[in-house]
C-alpha cells in the first residue's frame, strides 16, 4: 500500500514536472490559434471599454456576435462598429496571382445582435439567455467582462452600491454561467472567459468593495475550473484575465508614485484586448498584463503583510486610489450642486 502512494507520488511529480515544462515551451513557441469563425460568442458589458474591444476582435475572427449592456445607445453603437468590421472583410477581393483572378469570397455571414441586460439582476440574464438561444442559437463563448466602481472609501459608500458592484462584478458570473454552461457540457464544447483584474489576486486601500468583488470573480472562476476538469469535460476551456490598470476612464485619476510611473505606466486598452484575446485563442488559462503582476501575486503569497506595507508604500501603491476617489467625490458634489440638492 505504501509503496503504491510512493510511486504514485513520483509519478504526480513527473506529471506537475511536464506541465511546467510544457508550459515554459509556450512561452518561447508560439501556440497555433484556433479558429471562432461561425461561433457564438455572448459578451457582457459591450457597450464600451474592454467589451467593445473584444466585440471588434471577435469581428475580425468572423465570429456571431451577442453583444450585451445596460446602455441600449452604446452598445447599438459598438454594433455597428461591428457591422462596418464585417462589411470590410465581406467586400469581395481579388488574390494577387490567383488563377483566372478568381475571387475569395467569405463562406458565411456572421451577424451581430444586440440586447438591453442588467446582469445584476438574476431574471434579466435567464430571459435574455433563453432568447438568444431562441432567436441566435447555443452559445460557444462566454465572455464575463461587465463590471462597475463605486468610487468611494468604504464608511462613505452606500449599502445599495456596495451590493451593486458585488452583483455585477460578481454575482453576474454565476447567473451567465448557470444560463450558458449546461449545454457546453451537453455538447462537451465551449470557453468561458472571466475578465477580472490584478485587483483580484492583490489589493489596496480605498476600493474594498472592488476588491471583494473581483476576489470573488477569481474564486469563482477558479473553483469552475476544477468543477470541469473533475467532470472530465476537455472540450470546454477556461480563461481568467487578470490586467493592471487599464486606461479605459473607469479609474481617472488613479496614480502611483511618480518616479515609478513611467515603468508601471496604466494599459493601453488595445494592448491589453490583444494579450488577452492571444490567450483566449491558444486556451491559455489564465493572462495577467503586464508579467510583473505574475511576480507581484507570488511574493503576496510567501511574504509577510508589513513586507508587503513596505512594498507598497515604496511603490506609492497604498494610497494610489485616493486622487482617482476624490476626484469622484468632487464630481459627485458638483452634480449635486447643479441639481440644487
Amino acid at each position: 500500500m505504501i509503496m503504491n502512494i510512493v510511486v504514485e507520488f513520483f509519478v504526480v511529480m513527473l506529471k506537475v514536472l511536464w506541465a511546467i515544462v510544457m508550459s515554459g515551451l509556450k512561452w518561447l513557441i508560439r501556440p497555433k490559434e484556433k479558429s471562432v469563425a461561425g461561433q457564438v460568442c455572448v459578451i457582457t458589458g459591450a457597450g464600451g471599454g474592454l467589451g467593445r474591444l473584444f466585440a471588434k476582435e471577435f469581428a475580425r475572427r468572423r465570429a456571431t456576435l451577442v453583444l450585451w449592456d445596460i446602455n441600449s445607445h452604446s452598445n447599438e453603437e459598438t454594433a455597428e462598429m461591428v457591422r462596418q468590421i464585417y462589411r470590410e472583410q465581406d467586400n469581395p477581393m481579388t488574390k494577387e496571382g490567383a488563377v483566372g483572378g478568381v475571387e475569395e469570397v467569405p463562406p458565411f455571414q456572421p451577424q451581430v445582435h444586440t440586447y438591453v441586460v442588467d446582469v445584476g439582476k438574476r431574471e434579466s440574464v435567464y430571459s435574455t439567455a433563453e432568447k438568444v438561444r431562441r432567436e441566435v442559437g447555443e452559445v460557444d463563448l462566454l465572455i464575463n467582462n461587465a463590471g462597475v466602481v463605486s468610487g468611494h472609501h468604504l464608511l462613505e459608500c452606500p449599502d445599495e452600491l456596495i451590493e451593486r458592484t458585488m452583483v455585477v462584478n460578481c454575482h453576474a458570473h454565476f447567473w451567465t454561467t448557470k444560463a450558458f454552461l449546461p449545454k457546453m457540457l451537453e455538447m462537451n464544447h465551449g470557453h468561458i472567459v472571466t475578465v477580472a483584474s490584478s485587483l483580484g489576486l492583490f489589493s489596496t486601500a480605498g476600493v474594498e468593495d472592488y476588491c471583494a468583488s473581483k476576489f470573488g470573480a477569481i474564486g469563482f472562476h477558479e473553483s469552475l475550473s476544477h468543477e470541469i476538469k473533475a467532470s472530465e469535460k476537455d472540450g470546454i476551456k477556461m480563461t481568467l484575465v487578470c490586467p493592471y490598470l487599464v486606461d479605459t476612464g473607469m479609474f481617472r485619476g488613479c496614480r502611483i508614485r511618480k518616479e515609478i510611473e513611467p515603468f508601471l505606466p496604466p494599459l493601453r486598452p488595445e494592448f491589453c484586448v490583444k494579450q488577452s484575446m492571444r490567450a483566449i485563442l491558444t486556451d491559455q488559462p489564465m493572462i495577467c498584463t503586464p508579467r510583473i503582476v505574475y511576480m507581484v501575486n507570488f511574493m503576496k503569497s510567501i511574504l509577510p503583510f508589513e513586507a508587503i506595507v513596505c512594498m507598497y508604500r515604496f511603490l506609492g501603491a497604498d494610497k494610489c486610489m485616493y486622487p482617482f476617489l476624490a476626484q469622484r467625490k468632487e464630481a459627485m458634489n458638483n452634480n449635486e450642486a447643479k441639481n440644487g440638492i
